[in-house]
């Protein structure tokens, strides 16, 4: 399998590909790379919609003279893990971030504070890492915030510490859920205005039994969840009952 970057020719195919309707595996096994290699340069460089393959190779000829030598990369970490995979791996977790709809700055802050054995980091912190202004990392947390993604404390020094954990997935899936209660409501309200025999209200109601029993499945499945993971190893083995 072909390694090191992409040539100006395999980004026309990308472009090719892209606009013969083809998936990202689609696209890769034409150039016989990784799936996380095609998708991680589709989403660098605009989306599915706006990738062009001469934009796409001139920026990456640009980040590629504006990088360090790589001599002077360190090849392992503070914990002993291999500095260049842990990298790649930060890199690809960004881009899937970013192809569930965050936005770049957002989904690199996620996947930092993922990252982090703390699981916390200032916003001091996630600048000096991520190498970025501390107002794009604010601009960040105050989406991620929004979505009940990560959490704010006050740390001994009266810094803004963020956090990421299980219970704040919880927090957000339950959110998510309870987001489709206004719509089911006014779907519904739709159904007495437009008559309960009309076609009109009769689509309204499918949507609103059909959002009503999606968030009772996600809310029940979040708190299941959220029981195993509160369950210590070992204790969570017992097969399910048919």
């Amino acid at each position: 399998m072909p390694g090191g970057r992409l040539s100006q020719q395999e980004r026309q195919q990308i472009a090719l590909g892209l606009a013969d309707g083809l998936s990202y595996a689609g696209i890769a096994r034409r150039l016989d790379r990784p799936t996380s290699t095609v998708t991680r340069e589709v989403m660098r460089n605009g989306g599915p919609t706006a990738y062009r393959a001469d934009l796409a190779h001139r920026a990456t000829e640009r980040r590629a003279h504006r990088r360090r030598p790589t001599a002077a990369r360190p090849t392992t970490s503070p914990q002993g893990r291999d500095a260049e995979a842990l990298a790649e791996y930060e890199e690809t977790l960004t881009t899937v971030l970013m192809a569930s709809g965050l936005p770049k700055m957002t989904a690199r802050v996620l996947t930092c504070l993922f990252t982090t054995d703390a699981g916390s980091l200032t916003a001091a912190g996630l600048a000096q890492r991520l190498e970025v202004s501390p107002a794009s990392v604010s601009k960040a947390i105050g989406f991620l915030e929004g979505q009940s993604l990560v959490r704010r404390e006050r740390d001994e020094r009266r810094r803004d510490r963020y956090f990421v954990d299980d219970e704040l997935f919880y927090q957000a899936t339950i959110a998510s859920a309870r987001a489709n209660d206004q719509l089911v409501a006014t779907a519904r309200q739709g159904v007495a205005v437009l008559g309960p025999d009309t076609p009109a209200a009769a689509r309204l109601e499918n949507i609103a039994r059909f959002l009503d029993f999606i968030s009772e499945s996600i809310v029940r499945a979040a708190e299941q969840a959220r029981e195993v993971l509160r369950t210590p190893t070992g204790q969570n083995c017992q097969a399910p009952r048919p």
